[in-house]
This record gives C-alpha cells, structure tokens and sequence, in this order.
C-alpha cells in the first residue's frame, strides 16, 4: 500500500488538506497527518480559516523512508511555516535524493522552492510564483508533474491534485473508479 505524509501548519488551507486526503484515502493510500511539533507540540492544527484538524504524527520523528510521497498542501501562513522548519526543508531534499514523489498545492510550491527541490515546470497559487521565479510557471494546467514533483493552483484543483495523486501511486483503474464516484469529471 502506498503511504504519502501530509504536514500541516497553522495557517494551511483546509480545502486543500480535506480533499487531499480525502481523495488520497478513497485511492486506498495511507496518509499521515503530520503537525510541526517544536514549543507549541499539539497534534490539532488550526488552517486558515479556523477549522482545525487532528494530526496523527510528529513531524519530528516522520523519515523519508517510511513513505512513497509528501505532499504539501499551501494556505500562506502554512506555506510560510514548512518554508521555514528545518524538519520540513530536511525532509523534501531527502524526498527528492531518494527519487520519491514530491507535492504541492497553492503557494505551498513556495517551500518546494526554498528547499531547492522545484523542477522547472510547476503551477501554483498565481501571485506565488512571483516569490519563486517566473521560468517554467504556468497557469493553464490544473495539475503540473515535471519528473517526480508534482504541483497545483489552489482549493478548486485540490480534487484533481489528488486524483492524479492517486494515478500516479496506485494506478488508473483506481483514479477511474475514485474520479467516477466523486463525480469529479472536471479534472
């Protein structure tokens, strides 16, 4: 079974976190909801709009080698936080040296960046790319996959996002059957 760890922040965008996990568990991957951990250590993480929701695991002890992908969901308070913990820097250079699958959504491609592991090709929340670099940004693809990092715009791709999630580490029959029973037919 494929896993994928999800960190959150405070300030993340819950549409983004609900419906990837949401798609991701339909998909039949494991996911692990992981809070940041550090002087405030609580495993309820408050999004952005003020629904919090309840992590499973401390981003301090989360190992690349336990999961298939991570993927991070944006929210510009969040986004900022993962740009900014070294457990979160430390574990997408780790990701990306091991070849495995990298994600992220909305301005959460900001921490891609920041820890040097954004391929060229990318999408994301689109005044964020102008804290990241105009080259190879595009705001006509719902979902951009370039090598083994996979991006997208905002909450109204997070179904997509997920989907193709799916596609990618499950396989199509999977990302068909979950595409058809979440009436998802705009991705």
């Amino acid at each position: 079974m494929a896993k994928v760890l999800v960190p959150l922040a405070e300030g993340f965008e819950e549409i983004e976190a609900v419906s990837l996990i949401d798609i991701m568990r339909r998909g039949g991957i494991e996911v692990d909801i992981a809070y940041l951990g550090g002087d405030f250590v609580s495993d309820l993480v408050v999004g952005a709009n003020g629904i919090a929701i309840q992590a499973n695991i401390d981003i301090n002890i989360c190992s690349s080698y336990d999961y298939d992908m991570i993927v991070l969901p944006g929210g510009s308070g969040g986004t900022n936080r993962l740009a900014q913990n070294v457990k979160v820097q430390t574990l997408l250079k780790e990701f990306k040296e091991s070849n495995k699958h990298i994600g992220a959504i909305c301005a959460a491609p900001f921490a891609l960046h920041v820890a040097g592991v954004l391929n060229y090709n990318y999408t994301c929340y689109p005044p964020t790319h102008e804290q990241i670099r105009p080259e190879g940004y595009t705001d006509k693809e719902k979902v951009v996959y370039d090598g083994k990092v996979m991006t997208s715009r905002g909450p109204a791709t997070a179904i997509c996002f997920g989907l193709e999630i799916v596609k990618t580490l499950v396989g199509i029959e999977t990302y068909e059957m979950v595409k058809s029973r979440t009436l998802s037919d705009f991705c």
